[in-house]
């Protein structure tokens, strides 16, 4: 048994250490990005912390490809609170998603399991494994998000940027239910992503987009899809609104 639990922690060390590789690209990203659009930005006026407000809101809808769970609709809402700084925009949202852990992570996970009972049984015991069945895993996530934007020819707004998540995931299944597998699963994991879209002002109120993003998490990533419109309650800043 202790071998086993030597290779499972083994596991999770090196899931660790993909998060940390994963966590350092993302931060190298974003400052990057952020100090070449300090340079680029051009059309946005300046703003400072006295700005910052809610402007408005979006719901979208979008598609999700993860390493361990199989690509499942998502949906979610953004909340616009305008401009920390030049072409900062600052964006939280929520979004919630629900699929069926693909079986391959399955058979992994009762491989393991299958390690720590036969080490604690009798050779011979007639023991054949066990059967997890379907796990359905789901996730809410909290995010808040840093846009860097600028305009560019046809009345287009383009912005890229990193960002920060609290991901609340529920594992659900007939077989797991009450035991340390499911209590295993059921976690509250950080996380960060760094996106890039593209938003068309359709008029001053509404306007809508689309983007691309990849969420990092320890035990779990995704590359994810959306579109979305957003209603503006404010006028739009300048170097945002249609041309005229």
């Amino acid at each position: 048994m202790n071998e086993a639990l030597e290779r499972f922690s083994g596991g999770m060390g090196r899931r660790r250490q993909g998060f940390r590789w994963a966590l350092a690209c993302g931060l190298a990203f974003g400052l990057l990005s952020s100090s070449g659009e300090a340079r680029a930005q051009t059309t946005l006026a300046d703003y400072d912390y006295e700005n910052l407000s809610f402007r408005g809101f979006s719901l979208e809808g979008g598609f999700i490809f993860p390493n361990r769970v199989d690509p499942t609709y998502t949906v979610g809402a953004r909340f616009d609170l305008g401009y920390l700084g030049p072409g900062l925009r600052i964006v939280p949202g929520i979004a919630y998603w629900s699929s069926a852990m693909k079986r391959s992570e399955v058979a992994k996970l009762e491989r393991k399991i299958d390690e720590l009972v036969e080490g604690q049984i009798a050779p011979g015991s007639g023991f054949t494994g066990v059967d997890l069945g379907t796990i359905e895993w789901s996730d809410l996530v909290v995010s808040l998000d840093g846009h860097m934007v600028w305009s560019v020819p046809f009345d287009l707004l383009t912005f890229a940027g990193a960002g920060v998540s609290a991901h609340i995931l529920n594992a659900k299944g007939r077989a797991i239910s009450g035991t340390f597998v499911e209590d295993f699963m059921d976690t509250v994991s950080p996380g960060l992503n760094i996106h890039g879209g593209v938003e068309l002002p359709l008029s001053d109120q509404f306007r809508l987009y689309g983007l691309a993003r990849m969420e990092f998490m320890e035990n779990l990533r995704y590359m994810e899809l959306r579109m979305g419109g957003q209603i503006m309650l404010v006028p739009p800043a300048p170097g945002e609104g249609r041309s005229r």
